[in-house]
């Protein structure tokens, strides 16, 4: 990575070249539109995502909730904002991942950081997603969405948006709920359960008679935002998030939720020209909680008294974060000052006795805090055949336990060059060079088990991602195609390691490396052919202290997807999509994971606008009632295991038909 340094002074001496706009094509960021139109499945971010980004997987935890990857990445190593939100969950065994607070339906548009070129949030080490939801309008709009799908699947929602020159007023909420779903082998997520551990020493993991046939989730949303026009070209913009989910399923976990509320506050103050050079200053107050008890409420081992435990947690991040931007002869230049307060706590219980489940220490994580500062910029130019964005970004981090365990401070820089180079009206070449850091999270650090073995490491370093980028876009007439690679070397990368007693999160160096393909072929004017490709490898320098695997966990096999489209008339179309998945054959076996067979799955679907007011869907995934796993094993989730055999796996619903109708107005 020494390269950076040339690099960026070649691109700073010619940035006083004569300028030629050049499309905007960006290596670091793919932009996905129409989110709420296309996710007809349900209202889980999680599966639109994977559904449409070669980069993108899916980590399954649950019937709604699920969490994502990034080239194989996840947790902290990644980033999600909704609407310059900063979002966080609670639960350390990601039953509550940041995605899973917002709702599709509330949706305009997202965008997914591959890499590390994301200046302007906290913590975009690997990647990062940031996340638009839906504007007021000044015209009254509005629409009703109705879904119905297998398992008993219901949702409604509605949105309605309308004001005047002075206030734009937006609501939306909605309602979805499902029972259980079931694999290709016709299992209910109880009865997956029940087949892995019956008979078995974590019997006590199965669901109770009367919680067998429970439905798996219910979850409630309300979206409401205020834009108020001050003075010309002055805005200010009001926004608040609820979000209620209650009697969530988590199959292959040893507990439930009890109920995840999680709300999403935002006040932003926006003026626009206030200079032929100065054109915009934004300044945003965020926040946002998350109330999360986890129990084995529904489980056979809460019949013991001494076994009916909870572990409740709470977060709430709160930030400041000041955006300016200049138009300066040719260059564009953004800088930016980022400030944001994390708070985590958590407490185990007795759900009987209401009383800590010991006599000392029953915090899982005690009130521990992480305060970030930080400054940032951006400069963009465009010139000749060649485009360049240098950013940079300095933070300053300390998180402290507020028990008797170490403090922690952290600083570090990160940066990143990114060009790109006009081959012809149509080509392009891109390629992208970045350094990100993040720091170690609460649960790293701090995390004690319910038998107080404590499992963090306060000892942590920060990690360090040092990624370059190369890519080829065509745009034609007839053909799109998007082909990058990537190489990411990780150093001092926070990794579980289930060899040891205690401390088990430890600081190791590692390399990823893969490509991504995606591109779209128009036959005629009806017909079009769309693919996609996904490849990553994960290899740690040398294995864990006691292991010899030096595999790195989290790394999906070779994937591809193509899919007809056949425009039938127009806005409605026809879709036949094929996934495929190699066996996973290169698997962190020391760490948890396990072989898992390749797979193919067949999805039909029909989109059809009766007219601009109403259209409807009907599909069926998963057409052949495949059996097959999405997401693999790793210890650092808190899975079920009986200690001898392998860890349990959550397969993915079976055959799934749906419907889902929208009214506008």
């Amino acid at each position: 990575m020494k390269s950076i340094i040339p690099l960026s002074l070649i691109a700073v001496a010619s940035l006083y070249a004569s300028e030629v706009t050049l499309p905007d094509v960006n290596v670091e960021a793919t932009t996905i539109t129409e989110v709420s139109q296309n996710a007809q499945v349900s209202a889980d971010l999680a599966q639109a995502l994977s559904q449409s980004s070669p980069s993108v997987d899916m980590n399954r935890r649950s019937g709604i909730a699920n969490d994502i990857l990034i080239r194989g990445q996840k947790r902290d190593n990644i980033s999600v904002e909704v609407d310059g939100t900063k979002v966080c969950g609670a639960c350390p065994n990601r039953m509550d991942p940041p995605v899973s607070h917002i709702l599709t339906n509330q949706i305009d548009s997202v965008e997914i950081i591959e890499g590390p070129y994301d200046v302007t949030t906290f913590g975009t080490m690997s990647g990062g997603v940031k996340i638009t939801t839906k504007q007021p309008t000044k015209e009254l709009h509005g629409e009703v969405d109705f879904g119905l799908g297998s398992w008993n699947y219901r949702k409604v929602g509605a949105t309605v948006s309308g004001g005047n020159d002075k206030v734009r007023v937006l609501v939306s909420g909605s309602s979805e709920s499902s029972d259980q779903y079931r694999d290709g082998d016709g299992r209910s997520i109880a009865q997956q359960i029940r087949e892995y551990a019956s008979g078995t020493t974590v019997a006590g993991t199965m669901y109770k008679t009367q919680y067998q046939d429970m439905k798996a989730y219910q979850k409630n949303s309300l979206m409401s935002k205020a834009f108020v026009n001050i003075a010309k070209d002055q805005e200010l913009r009001l926004s608040y998030t609820a979000n209620r989910s209650t009697n969530v399923l988590y199959g292959n976990s040893k507990m439930d939720a009890l109920y995840d509320d999680s709300n999403i506050y935002s006040v932003a103050y926006n003026i626009d020209n206030l200079s032929n050079t100065y054109k915009n200053l934004n300044l945003q107050y965020y926040a946002s909680d998350v109330d999360h008890p986890m129990s084995t409420k529904y489980r056979l081992s809460s019949n013991n008294p001494m076994m009916d435990n909870t572990n409740h947690l709470k977060t709430k991040m709160i930030g400041i974060k000041l955006k300016n931007s200049f138009d300066l002869s040719d260059y564009k230049l953004l800088i930016g000052l980022d400030t944001s307060k994390r708070t985590w706590d958590g407490n185990y219980y007795n759900s009987t006795t209401k009383l800590p489940l010991a006599a000392g220490d029953s915090k899982s994580i005690d009130n521990a805090l992480t305060i970030n500062k930080a400054i940032f910029a951006k400069l963009e130019r465009s010139y000749g055949e060649l485009s360049f964005s240098l950013g940079a970004r300095y933070d300053i981090t300390s998180i402290d336990n507020g028990g008797t365990l170490d403090s922690n401070d952290y600083s570090g820089l990160s940066a990143n060059l990114v060009t790109n180079y006009a081959l012809s009206q149509l080509s392009t070449l891109f390629v992208g060079f970045g350094q990100a850091i993040r720091v170690p999270d609460a649960r790293e650090l701090y995390f004690t088990s319910s038998n107080a073995t404590l499992i963090g490491t306060p000892s942590l370093d920060q990690t360090t991602n040092q990624e370059v980028d190369l890519g080829y876009r065509l745009e034609s007439e007839n053909l799109s195609l998007k082909l990058k690679t990537f190489y990411s070397k990780l150093t001092n990368y926070i990794y579980y390691n289930s060899s040891l007693a205690s401390n088990k999160f430890t600081n190791i160096d590692a390399k990823v490396y893969g490509a991504e393909l995606s591109a779209s072929f128009f036959a005629t004017d009806e017909l079009s052919i769309d693919g996609s490709l996904s490849y990553k490898k994960g290899e740690k320098d040398e294995a864990l202290a006691g292991q010899t695997d030096k595999d790195l966990a989290d790394m999906a096999p070779l994937r591809t997807t193509i899919a007809a489209n056949y425009e039938y008339m127009p806005n409605s179309l026809a879709t036949v999509e094929i996934i495929n998945s190699q066996k996973w054959s290169s698997y962190d076996a020391d760490n948890g994971e396990q072989e898992l067979d390749g797979w193919s799955v067949v999805n039909l679907k029909l989109k059809h606008e009766v007219d601009k007011n109403l259209n409807f869907s009907v599909g069926i995934n998963n057409l052949f009632d495949e059996t097959y796993a999405l997401s693999n094993t790793y210890y650092d989730l808190t899975l079920i295991t009986s200690g001898t055999d392998e860890v349990m796996l959550m397969n993915e619903p079976g055959r799934y038909v749906y419907t889902n109708m929208t009214l506008k107005f």
